[in-house]
């Protein structure tokens, strides 16, 4: 079996484009997208910020969610252990999750 240069297992290096002259760099020494050649999306003018109620519902419903479960197994809970009260907790931290998609 003849091989050719080297033992084959190496990558082959990728050229790239050409890099630009140091020229290139603006008077403050850093690259503007132009001088790249890369896209970059514009800054957006407004960020969007999520009321202060989108955190607090989202924590009290996973934490209540957590403790009706908790509660259940201890039997603390009236009538005793019950799959609704399961349902209830496990609703309630699905609120949360959903709820924590929301939150900008």
């Amino acid at each position: 079996m003849a091989r050719g240069r080297g033992s084959g297992r190496g990558t082959k290096a990728v050229k790239g484009p050409a890099q630009r002259p140091s020229k290139a760099k603006a008077k403050s020494g850093r690259v503007t997208p132009k001088q790249v050649g890369r896209y970059t999306p514009p800054v957006p003018k407004e960020t969007k910020v999520s009321p202060t109620w989108v955190p607090a519902l989202m924590f009290t419903c996973l934490l209540l969610g957590m403790v009706i479960i908790i509660s259940n197994y201890l039997n603390v809970l009236p009538g005793g252990t019950k799959n609704a009260y399961l349902f209830v907790g496990l609703g309630l931290i699905t609120a949360g999750f959903v709820t924590a998609t929301q939150y900008r």
